[in-house]
C-alpha cells in the first residue's frame, strides 16, 4: 500500500526590522531546494534542509507506508524584512506544488515563524492561510516553530498545530518534527485538536532567553507540567523582540486532543503565571574596558581558565552584520594574547586574503565596503594564516550533522589576535568553522563569538556558563531594549511601559 500523502516544506527567516533587506541571494546562500533538488538533500547524512523535516520523515518512516510529496525549502539566517517579490515567488511556487500534488492527506511545514516582509508584515500567516486555502479544511496542516518566532493569531488559525522547539540553544528541532509526525497520524485516524492562544505584551531581553537555566528555563519546564493524555503540546515562544512588529511578543500555545476549554485554561494559567515572572528577566551585560581587561589577564596568566566573550549585539543570528569591530579593535589595541574571533562577515576582505595568499602580510581594511552605522572600518596590518572554502560539516550544537557554509574563509593574525573573516554572514556556533582554520580552541585564551546564545551549545564542552562574558558594545542585536528606535511593536508593552498592569482574558481558540 502507498500509504498517505504527505507535502513537506519550510520557510524560515527571522527578520530583524532594522536591519538590511533578506534578499534571494541570502536564501540561496542557505538552502533553496525544490521538489526533487529537496528530496535528494534531505536524503544526505548532513543535509542543509531544516532538520525539522528530518526528524518528521524519520518519524513518519518508522510507521507505516507513507509518500513524501516535496515542495520548497526556502530558509536563511536572520536578516532584515525579506523583499517581497522574493516572498510571493516562494508562496507561489509553493501553492503550484501543492496544487500539482492533489489530492493530498496532509501537510508539514517547518517554519520560523518571525519573517517579516518590506510589505506584508505577517509573511508566515500569509503562507499558512494560503496552504490552507489550498488543502481545504479538513487536511491535517502541521508546523514546527522557532523558539523565538513572533506568533500572529492568523498563523494558529490556518494550522492545525504549531509546534515550538523547547530549547535554546535549538538543538531539539529534529524532536519537534518527530512530535508533529506523531499528531499527523493521529489525525489521519481522526483526531482534531483544539489550540488555544494568548498574546503577551511582553518583549524578553534575548540574553535572558537561556532555557539550561533562568527565567525562560523555568517557563518552559512548568509548561511542560500540564502536558498529559488530553494535552498534546505546550509552545511558550519568547519571540523576537528586535523584528519590531505588531507581532512582538511572547506567545502561548496550548494543543489539546478534543477539549478545547481545557486548551482556553492552560493557555490562561500559565500566561498569568510568566506574567508574574517579568521582572527576572533582566539583563546584565559586562562593559568593553572590563571585558578588554578580563582578555588581558587571561592571556597573561595560562593556569587561569580561558574566557568566551560573547558579541550579543552583533549576532547574525538574530540580524547583525555580524561585523562590528568594536571588542577587536579594543583587544588589538589593548595587547591582548591568545585571543581568536569569529566569525567578521567581510566579503571583500576574505577575497583579498586569497587573492594575497597564504604567509601574505597586507593592511587589512575592515568593512571597506559596509554602509551600517555600527560596521564601522578598522585598518590594522595582518598576516594570512589560513584559508578554507568555508564548507563545514557540524559537530555539536544547532549544526551538529548539518552542512553548513562560510563561503571563501580567512584567518588572519594581527599581533596577538587571529580573526576568522567569512564571505557568508553566519554566527559562530558551530566549533568546525574556525577548527578548519587549524585553530587548536582548547589553546586558545580568548574566543570572541558574534553570537548571542547558540554558541552555548556549540562550545559548552570548554567554556562553562561562569567563563561566559556578555560584552555590552552597540549593534543591530543589542539586548538593552530601551536603545531600539522601535517602530512598530504594540503599545504599552512590558519593559518598555514598566508600570503597566495585564492579565490573560478572552483567549482565542481554534477549532472549535
Amino acid at each position: 500500500m502507498a500509504g498517505p500523502r504527505i507535502a513537506l516544506g519550510g520557510f524560515m527567516l527571522e527578520s530583524n526590522g532594522h536591519a538590511p533587506v533578506a534578499t534571494r541571494a541570502e536564501f540561496e546562500a542557505s538552502c533553496w531546494l525544490e521538489g526533487e533538488a529537496l528530496a535528494a538533500d534531505l536524503a544526505k547524512p548532513a543535509p542543509r534542509a531544516p532538520a525539522g523535516l528530518s526528524g518528521f520523515i524519520r518519524a513518519m518512516d518508522a510507521g507505516r507506508p507513507w509518500q513524501p510529496v516535496f515542495t520548497i525549502a526556502a530558509t536563511a539566517g536572520a536578516s532584515g524584512p525579506m523583499d517581497q517579490d522574493v516572498f510571493d515567488d516562494v508562496v507561489a511556487r509553493l501553492e503550484a506544488a501543492l496544487r500539482a500534488a492533489m489530492p493530498l492527506d496532509g501537510v508539514f511545514l517547518a517554519l520560523h515563524g518571525a519573517a517579516t516582509a518590506t510589505v506584508d508584515r505577517d509573511p508566515d500567516g500569509t503562507l499558512l492561510r494560503r496552504v490552507r486555502a489550498i488543502v481545504g479544511p479538513d487536511v491535517p496542516v502541521l508546523g514546527t516553530l522557532d523558539l523565538h518566532a513572533n506568533v500572529a493569531w492568523s498563523m494558529v488559525e490556518a494550522a492545525d498545530m504549531l509546534a515550538a522547539y523547547i530549547t535554546n540553544p535549538h538543538v531539539d528541532q529534529a524532536e519537534r518534527g518527530a512530535e508533529c509526525a506523531a499528531v499527523m497520524r493521529a489525525m489521519l485516524g481522526g483526531m482534531r485538536p483544539r489550540s488555544a492562544f494568548v498574546k503577551l505584551p511582553f518583549i524578553p531581553p534575548a540574553t535572558s532567553q537561556n532555557t539550561t537555566a533562568g527565567p525562560y528555563a523555568d517557563a518552559i519546564a512548568h509548561g511542560q507540567r500540564y502536558l498529559d493524555h488530553e494535552v498534546l503540546n505546550v509552545s511558550i515562544s519568547s519571540g523576537f523582540s528586535l523584528g519590531d512588529t505588531p507581532k512582538n511578543g511572547l506567545s502561548v500555545i496550548v494543543t489539546t486532543r478534543t477539549d478545547g476549554d481545557r486548551a482556553r485554561q492552560v493557555a490562561a494559567e500559565i500566561a498569568d503565571w510568566i506574567w508574574s515572572t517579568r521582572e527576572r528577566w533582566i539583563t546584565n551585560l559586562t562593559s568593553l574596558e572590563d571585558a578588554t581587561a578580563l582578555a588581558l589577564a587571561a592571556g597573561r596568566d595560562p593556569a587561569a581558565p580561558s574566557l568566551l566573550f560573547a558579541d550579543v549585539a552583533d549576532n547574525p543570528g538574530g540580524g547583525g552584520r555580524g561585523n562590528t569591530a568594536f571588542i577587536l579593535e579594543s583587544f588589538v589595541r589593548a595587547g591582548v594574547e591568545g585571543a581568536v574571533f569569529g566569525i567578521h562577515n567581510d566579503p571583500a576582505l576574505a577575497a583579498e586574503a586569497h587573492a594575497l595568499g597564504l604567509g601574505s602580510r597586507f593592511t587589512a581594511r575592515f568593512n571597506r565596503d559596509e554602509t551600517n552605522i555600527f560596521s564601522k572600518p578598522f585598518e590594522a596590518e595582518a598576516v594570512v594564516e589560513a584559508l578554507t572554502d568555508g564548507e563545514v560539516v557540524g559537530r555539536r550544537g544547532i549544526y551538529r550533522g548539518r552542512s553548513v557554509s562560510t563561503g571563501p574563509t580567512a584567518l588572519l593574525r594581527i599581533g596577538g589576535v587571529r580573526v576568522a573573516v567569512v564571505t557568508n554572514r553566519r554566527q559562530l556556533a558551530e566549533p568546525r568553522m574556525v577548527e578548519s582554520l587549524g585553530v587548536d580552541l582548547r589553546a586558545v585564551r580568548s574566543l570572541v563569538v558574534k553570537s548571542r546564545g547558540h554558541f552555548r551549545a556549540g562550545f559548552d564542552d570548554i567554556w562553562t556558563p561562569d567563563r561566559i562574558i556578555e560584552v555590552d558594545v552597540p549593534g543591530l542585536t543589542t539586548v538593552v531594549l530601551t536603545r531600539v528606535p522601535w517602530r512598530e511593536v504594540p503599545r504599552p508593552i512590558y519593559p518598555l511601559d514598566a508600570g503597566m498592569e495585564w492579565k490573560a482574558a478572552g483567549v482565542s481558540l481554534r477549532g472549535g
